[in-house]
């Protein structure tokens, strides 16, 4: 009995070790467990990390993404056009859609919200990029769904496209109303028929649609209270769709009607720091470096001049009365227009000094006013001029010939004429006072199409500014006696001549 007791005596040492041992582990597996919980509750719940209230990527620091959000609830249509890298698609776009899905706002929110399930689309380019870009964003990558911005806990199905491997055709939502959204994911490929159907809560296009595109989408929303987001970088330049937020091509922020648009350049994000931006700056081609970089659509693929409206304008100054000055002339029954140079033979200089745009008028009134510039002054008018007539088949050059102008021909090569103003602008050899706003106007307009053919729309100035350039050796000085221009060249942006 002794022995026993002994023996038990001496096992309880051993005994109390391993039960302390085993506790221990239980522990340490309960903390791996709720690490790991942790781990994915943050991976399932990642939205929750954007725009904190404090550190260096808090969100006062991304005033252009907040204006966005803030203006949903008065604007039908809103637009972005943004820098590449601000975070426009998963930091605008894909958060509040994200949140529309799911209805639940953080507490800070200032946007529309929607106390119930919502139908929405998000389209892209193509299916393939659209599975690249907004479905990674949105759901996180393939096979690990619930890791993008909408949270994990809150998918209820998905299901597949055919045609395009890993792409999802369809998402559904929980809502925080209890019951559940539905997401289509659509593509511009598809051709606007595909956008036909039913009318839909939210639509948000990430990438520029064409013009067909957008309009359908409108058509879905205009019923029932729906909206439209476009986040997109303006490679395009001054397309239609730019346009139907930008009237006049007009880069500034506008707040009408139905419609916002804001810009996001690279210095209005804080993620963004001096060594990247200027990498990516180095990266990109020049005629790109404005709407890459700023979100200014007028340099896109399609201008014309892809040269910075900056470089070109300059403040207005009296001309001396030793340099040459000639004007160029476009005519026509919707629009007679023409553009006032002065050549500053010791620099190379041509400065476009003034401009007159006016409309359904007879030569005789058109007359009248460019003759107010100075009757000595030489214009060049177009070619075809000889041959056609502004309503009644006459020919335009004898009728203003005889109505006082000095006109000679310009040269209508059209591309070597593009070449030769371009050449100009982009070697700082033509500039613009700033007053003269329809030609700028212009100058924001004046692209090719997806053909590569120049846009004959509103482009009177420009015809104008390349028969003035072919003749610059054509320019006069004033006479002795013509001291001063009859007109100041200075006008203001609402004169008839700017």
């Amino acid at each position: 009995m002794m022995f026993q007791m002994q023996d038990s005596q001496s096992e309880s040492p051993n005994s109390s070790a391993s039960s302390a041992l085993r506790q221990r582990l239980m522990k340490l597996e309960e903390l791996a467990s709720l690490r790991q919980e942790q781990t994915r509750r943050t991976a399932t719940r990642k939205i929750l990390t954007y725009y904190p209230e404090t550190g260096p990527l808090r969100r006062e620091l991304y005033p252009k993404h907040l204006e966005f959000f803030a203006a949903g609830p008065k604007y039908r249509e809103r637009l972005i056009l943004a820098a590449n890298r601000v975070g426009k698609t998963e930091g605008v776009g894909g958060y509040e859609l994200a949140l529309h899905l799911t209805g639940r706002y953080p507490a800070w929110w200032q946007g529309r919200t929607f106390q119930r399930p919502i139908s929405a689309w998000a389209a892209g380019d193509t299916g393939i990029t659209v599975r690249d870009i907004i479905q990674k964003k949105l759901l996180g990558p393939v096979g690990s769904w619930g890791t993008g911005l909408i949270p994990g806990d809150d998918l209820v199905r998905t299901v597949r496209s055919s045609g395009i491997a890993d792409k999802l055709d369809s998402v559904f939502v929980k809502h925080a109303s209890g019951g559940v959204s539905s997401l289509v994911l659509k593509s511009y490929d598809q051709r606007r028929e595909s956008f036909q159907g039913t009318e839909q809560d939210v639509i948000w296009l990430d990438e520029e649609p064409p013009l067909d595109v957008y309009t359908e989408c409108l058509m879905r929303t205009m019923t029932n209270d729906g909206m439209v987001m476009l986040t997109f970088t303006p490679l395009l330049g001054m397309s239609e769709v730019v346009l139907a937020f930008l009237p006049g091509g007009k880069i500034e922020e506008q707040k009408a009607g139905t419609k916002f648009v804001t810009t996001c350049t690279w210095d209005e994000v804080p993620h963004l720091d001096t060594r990247a931006k200027e990498d990516l700056w180095k990266s990109i081609p020049p005629y790109q470096r404005d709407a890459r970089s700023k979100g200014i659509p007028q340099l896109g693929a399609g201008a014309i001049y892809p040269v910075p409206e900056s470089d070109l304008l300059c403040d207005p100054f009296e001309i001396p009365i030793y340099w040459p000055r000639g004007y160029g002339m476009d005519v026509g029954w919707n629009f007679t227009a023409a553009v006032w140079g002065a050549y500053d033979r010791e620099s190379g200089v041509l400065y476009l000094t003034h401009a007159y745009k006016r409309s359904q008028a007879e030569p005789s009134v058109h007359a009248a006013g460019i003759r107010a510039a100075g009757e000595w002054i030489p214009g060049f008018i177009d070619p075809a001029s000889r041959g056609r007539g502004q309503k009644d088949g006459s020919q335009l050059l004898s009728d203003y010939r005889n109505l006082g102008l000095k006109l000679s021909l310009g040269d209508n090569g059209v591309e070597s004429g593009l070449y030769s103003v371009w050449n100009r602008m982009s070697t700082g050899r033509l500039k613009v006072f700033r007053t003269l706003s329809a030609w700028v106007e212009e100058f924001r307009l004046y692209r090719r199409d997806e053909q590569g053919r120049v846009v004959k729309e509103n482009d009177h100035l420009m015809d104008a500014t390349r028969y003035l350039e072919s003749r610059l050796q054509s320019f006069e000085v004033a006479p002795v006696e013509q001291k001063q221009p009859l007109i100041d060249p200075m006008y203001g942006s609402d004169a008839w001549m700017a």
